[in-house]
């Protein structure tokens, strides 16, 4: 199993962190921070407070070990920069590192990071990319393992009863709740149809409620 560390917690790193944690992967997560590295300790392996430029506190928090590391620092550029050139040194086989401009991607690159990604861009092109297809999924993490999703109930799901075995045998999450004009229900009868237009609510882990993302 591969194992991570996210160094910058903003938002961004914080996301990338947990979203690693929970598809059951090792992670360190690391920020100067202290607050930071509060709110990711109960999601991830391990959290620690350093300074990500000092290549001797990166080879005890055992970051220096790591298959792959992302350098999710802020609008500190030098910071960032020195980072990804202690990671390299450190022997790390893959940094993915984060970029505010383009100059700066280019320098990253330079240095050694095998992926250099923009997030506001990128961010960006989904929300376009969501507003156009007009898709209507949203999800809630219950723990690490198990998410909550609320979809407006897509066509291959249109015409079962909501007690059809499909939902676990062939998607593996479980539908709890549905509404239906205008009316939610929490328990079901079997000629309980779902119609086009329903709201369904499932559970599942959070690898199956991704995978049920994508078929959407």
């Amino acid at each position: 199993m591969e194992t991570y560390a996210v160094i910058g917690l903003g938002k961004f790193g914080f996301h990338v962190a947990k979203g690693l944690a929970q598809q059951g992967l090792s992670v360190i997560a690391a920020d100067l921070d202290e607050d930071q590295v509060r709110e990711i300790n109960e999601f991830v392996q391990d959290a620690v407070i350093l300074d990500s430029t000092d290549m001797r506190a990166l080879r005890e928090a055992g970051i220096a070990n790591v298959d792959v590391a992302v350098v999710s620092i802020g609008e500190n550029i030098e910071a960032s920069i020195l980072t990804v050139m202690a990671l390299k040194e450190l022997g790390v086989e893959t940094v993915v590192a984060k970029a505010i401009t383009t100059v700066h991607g280019q320098i990253l690159s330079k240095l050694g990071a095998a992926k250099v990604i923009y997030p506001e861009m990128e961010s960006a092109k989904k929300i376009v990319k969501k507003m156009v297809k007009n898709m209507h999924y949203e999800t809630i993490d219950l723990s690490i393992t198990m998410k909550i999703a609320k979809l407006t109930v897509p066509s291959f799901w249109v015409g079962l009863s909501i007690l059809s075995p499909i939902f676990e045998s062939e998607f593996e999450v479980k539908p709890i709740a549905y509404k239906h004009q205008g009316i939610w229900y929490t328990s079901f009868e079997k000629d309980d149809i779902l119609e086009k237009g329903d709201i369904l609510v499932v559970l599942g882990d959070s690898g199956h409620i991704e995978a049920l993302s994508k078929r959407i």
